[in-house]
Order: C-alpha cells, then sequence, then structure tokens
C-alpha cells in the first residue's frame, strides 16, 4: 500500500513534468530569455509570459488552498518558514541570477535542452548538481556561508507571526482566514492586466500557451503532492521502516533535485532516494526529448570556445550554490514559491532578476566596446543604467 501511493505519486509527477519539458522545449519558454529580450532589445513578451505563469500558479494554488483540497505545511523547501534569512536569499538570487546568464539558461532550460541534444547542457547539469550537493549534503555551506549569513534572519515568530506569507505580514496573526486567496486574487488580477495590456502579447499564442501549461503545471505538482493523494502519501511514509527521500508538499523546482539525482545514480538506482524532484528532473527532460523527435529539432551542440566553456562552467557552479542558498531558481522561487505567497520567494524572485538583467548589461557593454572596454568599466556602466550608481561613475557612453 505504502509503495503504491509512493509510486503513484512520482509517476504523476514525472508525466506533469514531461508535458512542461514538451511544451518548453516547442515553445522557447525560457526565463533567461525573458531577460535577455526585456533587456537587449526592449521587448517584453516573454517577460508578460513568464508573469503569465506566475499569475495563473498564484491564482490556482490560492484558491485550492482556500478550498482546503491543498495543504500547504511542511513544504520542500520550506517556503513558509516563520524566519526570513533575506541576505542568504538576495546573495542566492543575485548568484543564480548571473550563473544562470552566463551558462545561457536556468535549471528548467538547461534540462530542456539537454532533451533536445545540447552536450553543454549536461555539462551545465553535472556542474550544477554537484554544488547543489556540496551545499546540501556537505560541511560546505556550513564552512563558507553560515556563520555570516546566519544573523541576517529576521525569525518572525518573535513578533507573533507563524509564518512569512504577504497575508500574515499585511493582516497580522489574527487576519482573517482567507488573506492569501484575498491578495493572491489581487496579485494575479494585477499581472494578468499587466500582461495582457500589450497588444501584442496578445497575439502572441504559443506564449500564453506555454506560460498556462507551466502556471497549471506548478498547480498540479502542489495538488498532486499536498491533495488527497498527497496527505495519504505523506501518511503512508510515517509507517514505513525506510520512507522515501523528500515526502511532502512540494512543486517544482530544479536545482536540489540536480544534486539529488546525481546521488540517485551513484547509488546505482536506489529506490529510497528517488525522490519528487527527481522524478520531475527526469520527466522535463524526457518530455523535451519527446519533442525533439516529434519536431525533428533534436542536434547535438558543443562549446565552440574555451572562453564559452569557462563561462558556462562559473555559471553552472553559480547556479548550483545560489539555487541552495536561495533555496529555488526562476521555477522553484519566481513560481513555485510565489504562488504560495511567501516573502522570502518574492525577495528570490527579484534577486534572480536583478543579477540576471546587470550581468546582460554588463555582457553588452562588453561586446558593443570591445577592447575600449573591461569588465568593471561595463559594470559601472550597467549600474549607472539601473540608477543603482550616480552617472560620474558612468566610463562608458550609454547605448
Amino acid at each position: 500500500m505504502e509503495e503504491e501511493i509512493t509510486n503513484k505519486v512520482l509517476i504523476f509527477g514525472f508525466m506533469i513534468a514531461a508535458v512542461m519539458g514538451f511544451v518548453g522545449n516547442r515553445t522557447h519558454f525560457c526565463t533567461m530569455g525573458a531577460v535577455a529580450d526585456w533587456i537587449n532589445v526592449g521587448d517584453t513578451n516573454r517577460l508578460r509570459a513568464w508573469l503569465f505563469t506566475i499569475a495563473l500558479a498564484v491564482l490556482g494554488v490560492s484558491l485550492l488552498e482556500f478550498q482546503q483540497w491543498i495543504i500547504l505545511e511542511g513544504t520542500h523547501p520550506p517556503y513558509r518558514m516563520a524566519s526570513l534569512p533575506w541576505l542568504r536569499f538576495i546573495l542566492g538570487g543575485l548568484m543564480f541570477g548571473i550563473g544562470m546568464t552566463l551558462a545561457s539558461g536556468c535549471g528548467n532550460k538547461t534540462l530542456i535542452r539537454i532533451g533536445g541534444g545540447n552536450l553543454k547542457s549536461i555539462f551545465v547539469f553535472l556542474v550544477c548538481g554537484f554544488f547543489a550537493y556540496l551545499m546540501t549534503q556537505t560541511v560546505f555551506y556550513e564552512v563558507i556561508f553560515d556563520s555570516w549569513l546566519s544573523p541576517w534572519t529576521v525569525n518572525f515568530s518573535l513578533f507573533g507571526y507563524g509564518n512569512q506569507t504577504l497575508g500574515e505580514l499585511i493582516f497580522g496573526p489574527a487576519g482573517f482566514s482567507g488573506n492569501n486567496f484575498f491578495l493572491g486574487t489581487l496579485l494575479a488580477l494585477a499581472l494578468g492586466i499587466w500582461v495582457f495590456y500589450s497588444s501584442d502579447f496578445r497575439t502572441q499564442y504559443s506564449l500564453i500557451f506555454s506560460s498556462a501549461v507551466m502556471g497549471l503545471g506548478v498547480v498540479g505538482g502542489w495538488y498532486v503532492t499536498s491533495g488527497p493523494m498527497g496527505r495519504s502519501w505523506q501518511e503512508a511514509a510515517q509507517w514505513m521502516d525506510q520512507p522515501p527521500l523528500g515526502v511532502g508538499a512540494q512543486s517544482f523546482t530544479f536545482i536540489n533535485p540536480m544534486g539529488e539525482s546525481l546521488v540517485y545514480l551513484q547509488s546505482g538506482f536506489n529506490g529510497l532516494l528517488l525522490s519528487f524532484g527527481v522524478c520531475a528532473t527526469a520527466g522535463v527532460v524526457a518530455g523535451s526529448f519527446l519533442s525533439a523527435l516529434v519536431y525533428r529539432t533534436f542536434h547535438f551542440e558543443w562549446f565552440p570556445s574555451l572562453k564559452d566553456f569557462i563561462n558556462h562552467m562559473i555559471g553552472a557552479a553559480l547556479m548550483g550554490i545560489g539555487g541552495v542558498l536561495g533555496m529555488g531558481c526562476t521555477i522553484g522561487q519566481a513560481i513555485t514559491g510565489t504562488s504560495t505567497m511567501s516573502a522570502g520567494s518574492i525577495t528570490v524572485f527579484i534577486s534572480i532578476l536583478f543579477g540576471s538583467s546587470v550581468t546582460m548589461k554588463t555582457r553588452y557593454y562588453l561586446l558593443f566596446y570591445e577592447d575600449e572596454a573591461n569588465l568593471p568599466k561595463a559594470l559601472l556602466a550597467s549600474l549607472v543604467d539601473f540608477r543603482i550608481l550616480p552617472k560620474s561613475f558612468r566610463r562608458l557612453d550609454p547605448i
């Protein structure tokens, strides 16, 4: 009985992820590409698609929780914990944003590209997964980060708050029962209005479709793991002598599961290490591979230069470390985490967006000015463009 319910949850997780991978490959849904289009050419269509995905996930999860069809207690990762390690989240988000720009895509896009035959993305997966493993399974985090990041944590329980959801923080512990549903509906409505205000985006049917699939996929992940079947899964695990890894309410995130996937492979396919995250990771790759075969887009790709190899290696390492520090990625925090109305998830999302945007702009300055520019000059110009620094710091003319 216990194994049967576990298998059902894992199969459903794999299937939903496979659909997301299939659609992501076909429609080129890409969060890093959204930032690139916005920063480099002023095209906001893919950014609107990303925000539409968030809006759907927020609305869906808020509604399901309000109706008590899902119970978001003890989530993996702990999106709603009462403490907010804000400096850790900001640093993790910035590192992940920089990393995904250097590595040509976030965790989800890496998996989609693997399914399409991209050998560079296999390398990114291995490096990212290795550093995620170091951060979660060794003393790496404690030695390098814990001593100076942990003190910068706000413990909301000291002020009487039970968690860090926007509903709890805005309306207080004594607020009404539907506070997160109310705020979630407002947030989804505001995002939806801005997204569809663009007449150009309203004609981007492929982007709208892919956004809907991704958003509803995240909602589906929550329902599978924290709905009726998910609660049975959690209860069954309590009676197991050796419960499988990662049992609990969760949806899609891809950085820590990359590390878990490497451990699962290294163990010789130990069933106890086959988690929801590992199945989701495999599902995205499988769905993308099927799409590449159906539409005949499968092709191999490798690094064209040593510089490209080094950029991807550094980017993958930053994604692995940053993704664990921030407890998620452009899917795991920006969409899945934000769907829980977590203040920490929104903090990570903004940090990822900023880190990627500045990196994108800096690389654009380096490319545009070539020999005249160096990294410090390009970075200063980028920070001036984003109004982080005054104009007196500019060393390159704006582009």
